[in-house]
């Protein structure tokens, strides 16, 4: 076991004492040692329900003859970090956390480790995490929250909070109205409602294989949930004396199953940066053209919140994820047989899976004949960019509108709440990229305002930035090359028309090749807006989109 290197041998009595110390006992001292990275926080609502599990999870380790160790890693709730500079910290907290689980795990060469997780970017820093070490692993998503219900009404927390607000700025609900739905729209722990982005990354880690089967789905406050920790604290240690690691379960094969499910899902756009940065940490060859090879092969089968009313619960009972995958492997060629955590291949797991047909179509029967999620190129974006396909109108599947320029979220949050942004215009906000914001903010406040203020389907934006996976309506994001590198979204001006064609998977501003190398000629050189800390020297090594925003 790796462990022996600390505790094995003469040489290792200081070794052995400091582990006395701890509580470890001398009948314990050969079993395997297993890490449990825990992100719990008091101030994250996805995953304050985290102590219980951990217990859970140690339960099943000590169960199944191991020796469990909990060490701590961050947690950022992009809620509570959105709209302001601490958005900033978002995105690089992925690549933190992955360093940081690491870092533990190597100094006290761990022989396994349950990652505990469940938002946005803790999720895939635990994935970057797995893969990068390379040692037996189970990650466990502590799972989604319940729906609240304010005056018979089922609420959610992005359309009951951020897109409330615009309704309130037009008048159609009032302060009083406002304040219980802000009360009653996150009523238990939990990561957010809907299909955003923590929830489709829990969804593709089980779909990868590195969950258990239902771990997805299976709400925060769930006695399933309080199982499958167990379950998964017995299993990793199985994983050890089996020898299996992220890396058998984690291919090329399983990558391309992830983004399958994601386009059948219709989830976050942030799946794209961080399915790259997952293949990147495991030397696995995955460019954004694979996105694009099965974007024409793929349709969207489910439709969850934020673009229509079924929640994950809701997901959940009519078959979660397990559902989704045998009609896929059922009915999907470019599906693959591949094996988890479990040991198991997946049709063998879900061949007798029960699932709603309402809910999870055929498809032969798809909600759209569109992919959820799609890649647009064009002279906006040559390196490419993405659309959240399930949060845009049909109607709006071209659209063509004139250029209202900002160098910052602040500037279009200005624009939209004095009412400056009218029907038949496209927001651009750049300079938010990984390293012209720098961390790649989410822009959230601006695309819930323009849906709350009756927008949704009159005016678009595009940004080098990124979207929160609650977001709908026309707004593309994660355009590359980004506005500090020299792309060509710096170069657009106020009324330029620009044009969205998600048909023909284009995006271009219908301005001349000509004009646009004269524009950069003009253009002054980028300086980092951070000078210290953190986030400067993330914005010096920071890749750009079309790599993940790896480090």
């Amino acid at each position: 076991m790796r462990s022996d290197t600390i505790k094995k041998g003469a040489a290792r009595a200081p070794h052995r004492a400091l582990l006395y110390s701890t509580g470890v006992s001398k009948k314990n001292i050969d079993k395997p040692f297993i890490g449990i990275a825990s992100s719990f926080s008091d101030i994250v609502p996805g995953h304050i329900g985290m102590r219980d599990l951990e217990r859970q999870i140690e339960k099943g380790i000590q169960s199944a003859g191991g020796q469990a160790f909990i060490f701590g890693v961050p947690a950022v709730c992009d809620g509570l970090a959105m709209g302001h500079k601490g958005m900033r910290y978002s995105l690089p907290s992925r690549d933190l956390i992955a360093d940081c689980v690491e870092t533990v795990t190597e100094a006290h060469q761990l022989d396994g480790l349950v990652l505990l997780s469940n938002c946005d970017k803790i999720t895939p820093a635990m994935l970057i995490a797995a893969v990068r070490l390379n040692i037996p692993t189970v990650i466990v998503t502590a799972g989604p929250m319940l729906a609240g219900e304010c005056r018979c009404e089922k609420t959610s927390f992005i359309k009951s909070t951020f897109e409330a607000v615009g309704k309130y700025r037009t008048g159609e609900i009032t302060e009083e109205q406002l304040a219980n739905l802000e009360e009653e729209a996150c009523p238990t722990a939990g990561s957010c409602q809907g299909l955003y982005t923590a929830n489709t990354m829990a969804c593709l880690t089980e779909v990868l294989g590195m969950s258990l089967p239902e771990c997805a789905t299976s709400s925060a406050v769930s006695s399933k949930k309080r199982r499958i920790a167990f379950d998964s604290g017995y299993r990793v240690v199985e994983l050890v004396k089996e020898n299996l690691c992220p890396l058998d379960i984690v291919t090329k094969e399983s990558l391309r199953n992830a983004i399958i499910c994601d386009y059948a899902l219709g989830g976050s756009t942030n799946s794209f940066l961080h399915l790259l940065a997952v293949a990147h940490a495991g030397d696995i060859e995955l460019k954004l053209d694979d996105f694009e090879e099965l974007t024409s092969k793929i349709k969207q089968i489910v439709k969850l919140d934020p673009t229509a009313l079924p929640n994950m619960v809701d997901f959940h009972n009519a078959g979660g994820i397990c559902g989704l995958l045998r009609v896929l492997a059922e009915n999907i060629p470019e599906f693959n047989n591949t094996k988890g955590v479990t040991g198991k291949p997946i049709k063998d797991i879900v061949k007798n899976v029960w699932y709603s047909s309402d809910l999870i179509h055929s498809p032969n029967n798809p909600i759209t004949t569109q992919p959820g999620l799609g890649v647009l190129y064009g002279n906006i974006a040559p390196d490419g960019c993405v659309i959240k396909i399930s949060g845009v109108d049909e109607s709006c599947y071209y659209f063509e509108g004139t250029a209202k320029v900002f160098d910052s979220e602040e500037e279009s949050m200005a624009a939209l709440e004095n009412d400056e942004i009218k029907e038949g215009d496209v927001i651009v906000i750049r300079y938010e990229g990984p390293k012209g914001s720098p961390g790649m903010r989410e822009m959230l406040a601006p695309t819930s305002l323009l849906v709350g203020k009756g927008l949704g389907t009159k005016a678009a934006l595009i940004t080098d930035g990124r979207f929160s996976g609650g977001t709908r309506g026309i707004c593309v994001g994660h355009i590359c090359p980004e506005a500090a590198n020299g792309g060509n979204i710096a170069l657009i001006e106020n009324g330029d028309k620009i044009v969205i064609d998600i048909p023909n998977r284009k995006i271009n501003v219908l301005v001349s090749d000509e004009v646009l190398c004269e524009r950069k000629k003009h253009l002054p050189p980028f300086e980092i807006k951070v000078k210290k800390g953190y986030l400067a020297k993330y914005a010096k090594c920071v890749q750009d989109a079309s790599h993940g925003a790896i480090i």
